[in-house]
């Protein structure tokens, strides 16, 4: 929570204005009940309408004044709260967006979606409210206290003995609402992991009819989330019922006393009405102080999880590169790509890739190929660095790429993932990604891709995709995705099970146009289809993390079993 409270530190000036006007409000609304009190026990029995009139005047223009402050300090309120959480989102995001793809694993997708949004909106109604009753609520209590202990000591010796029991109500309560708070959020994790799930995959809940099964899961994550929620608000909510417990307890306390000290006559009428009068305002804002309180709990917890996102430390280190054939462009003999003795473990227990060794020439190209969960998916990412490995070496042009700073890394790349992204917007968009290419880039992109026939037929480059590329097949999904991986022309291309929605003239077409156009680029094809990489410089075979064999078409049908295997099942063996 500290690390946020930064945020509000830039608008502390504007805080103070507000606080100021909000307090000038406050000392003009505990000066109307006095200003009664004064013209019942003085100004009445003169029997002067003039004066009556007169200070009836005072107390409108205290309450005039009290509306304007008000709404002049609670337009400044809102003001720094939009500007300070816009801010606070803004770095968020920002943080959010550089977090390695293990920091990722690590918080969640949907936790994190669930701090940029309802975290955040917590801290946001927060700090709105304490500026808004920060001010106001505490100097009602305080001052009405003071007021009425002017008007009669011993009345107010009777809110002075309530309110350590109050203060004590509320702390107590407010320290075991915070872990709850912070359970209910995880809950809001869970429930939204459930809807992401299925919004994403209902296409296969429909088609698998097990919509019923999806509802029964949610309904768990949902009804965990409410019991959570409930158990928190159910603790806070005793504070107000204990509160006003205690508060109507003292102000039958108040009448009783008040009554025989006026029947006494050492207490004049006037003075028990402005009291019972100070006595409902000291009660509403004690009562405002237990919703700040009960707010307050909520952003903490929301606070510390927005908080632990902001000061995760970066584990993508760039570490020192001495060689002094840094910046030295190196002879044509040496590899562009080389992977020496590379292992990698995700859970640091079981290792997903096991000493990995191969390198590629400039203009070169390597097809991976293995079952489902053999750690193809995985090589790639290594080498874009969205894990680091764990034991070995990955460099491009002789220099380790943990030397590389992320951003140059990365440019050298047009990379193609399973399942990839496109976006709610043009297909001129989605293929530049805000990279500003020339026209005739995406174009010669889309023309070996093979995607120019269907972009022509949809309406060009400005066409509108849905979302998720959802107004498009499957097959030109991929062309586009294809196209934004060449339309930067990079060093390197991996293409990842990107043509397995192509049919084979498509795809043994797009094959042919980038050896023609893209001869110069080093290609990794990940793919299931031997068809695809079988023409590749070198072919990796991996099965459970496991290199199996390495070399071309002819070799591997040679000497790999797993390899020929998978031919003869697919191809029957023969060559194409």
């Amino acid at each position: 929570m500290k690390h946020v409270i930064r945020y509000v530190k830039p608008h502390l000036p504007t805080m103070a204005y507000g606080f100021t006007i909000k307090f000038t409000g406050t000392i003009m609304e505990l000066l109307i009940p006095y200003i009664l009190s004064y013209i019942i026990d003085e100004i009445t029995p003169k029997n002067d309408i003039s004066l009556v009139i007169k200070w009836g005047l005072l107390m409108i223009v205290c309450a005039a004044m009290v509306f304007i402050c008000n709404v002049w300090a609670n337009r400044v309120a809102a003001g720094v709260s939009r500007d300070t959480i816009e801010k606070l989102r803004y770095d968020l995001f920002h943080k959010i967006s550089y977090l390695s793809s293990s920091q990722v694993d690590h918080f969640t997708i949907p936790s994190l979606v669930t701090r940029m949004t309802t975290d955040t909106y917590n801290l946001h109604r927060s700090l709105n409210m304490v500026q808004r009753m920060g001010v106001r609520a505490p100097i009602l209590m305080l001052g009405g206290i003071v007021v009425t202990m002017l008007i009669d000591p011993y009345l107010s010796g009777i809110l002075c003995v309530l309110i350590p029991f109050m203060s004590v109500i509320v702390a107590y309560i407010s320290k075991k609402s915070i872990p709850m708070f912070s359970q209910a959020q995880r809950s809001a994790d869970d429930m939204i992991r459930v809807v992401r799930e299925n919004t994403t995959g209902v296409r296969v809940i429909k088609a698998l009819s097990r919509s019923e099964h999806e509802m029964d899961r949610y309904d768990t994550v949902n009804k965990k989330l409410n019991k959570d929620e409930a158990t928190a608000s159910i603790t806070m909510a005793a504070v107000s019922p204990l509160i006003n417990l205690l508060l109507n307890v003292g102000l039958v306390g108040v009448i009783i006393v008040g009554s025989l000290r006026v029947a006494s006559g050492a207490m004049k009428p006037g003075a028990i009405v402005a009291f019972l009068t100070y006595f409902t305002i000291i009660l509403n804002a004690i009562m405002a102080v237990s919703r700040m309180v009960t707010m307050f709990s909520k952003a903490i917890a929301s606070g510390d999880r927005v908080a632990e996102v902001l000061l995760t430390p970066a584990d993508m280190r760039v570490n020192e590169w001495n060689s002094d054939i840094a910046d030295e462009k190196l002879s044509s003999d040496a590899p562009h790509i080389e992977f020496d003795h590379v292992s990698f473990s995700y859970n640091k227990r079981v290792k997903n890739l096991d000493n990995i060794n191969f390198s590629l020439k400039q203009g070169q190209s390597l097809g991976i190929i293995g079952p489902t969960g053999s750690g193809k998916s995985t090589l790639a990412q290594l080498l874009l660095r969205l894990y680091d490995i764990d034991e070995g070496q990955i460099r491009i042009n002789g220099r380790d790429i943990s030397t590389l700073p992320l951003q140059e890394l990365r440019k050298k790349f047009g990379v193609v993932f399973q399942n990839d992204m496109l976006f709610k917007d043009t297909i001129h968009h989605n293929i530049d990604m805000g990279r500003n290419l020339t026209t005739e880039a995406l174009t010669q992109a889309m023309e070996v891709a093979q995607a120019t026939p269907f972009v022509a037929e949809s309406g060009g480059l400005e066409h509108d995709l849905a979302i998720k590329g959802a107004n498009l097949s499957g097959g030109q999904k991929q062309r586009l995705l294809i196209s934004r991986a060449l339309a930067g022309r990079p060093e390197i291309l991996i293409l990842d099970d990107s043509s397995s929605a192509l049919d084979y003239k498509t795809d043994a077409r797009f094959r042919n146009a980038l050896d023609e156009h893209f001869n110069e680029i080093t290609t990794i094809i990940i793919a299931q289809r031997i068809s695809s990489i079988m023409h590749c410089d070198q072919i990796l075979v991996l099965e459970e993390g496991l290199p199996l064999g390495l070399g071309t078409h002819e070799e591997l049908m040679a000497s790999c079993d797993a390899y020929r295997e998978i031919s003869e099942i697919q191809m029957g063996g023969g060559e194409a």
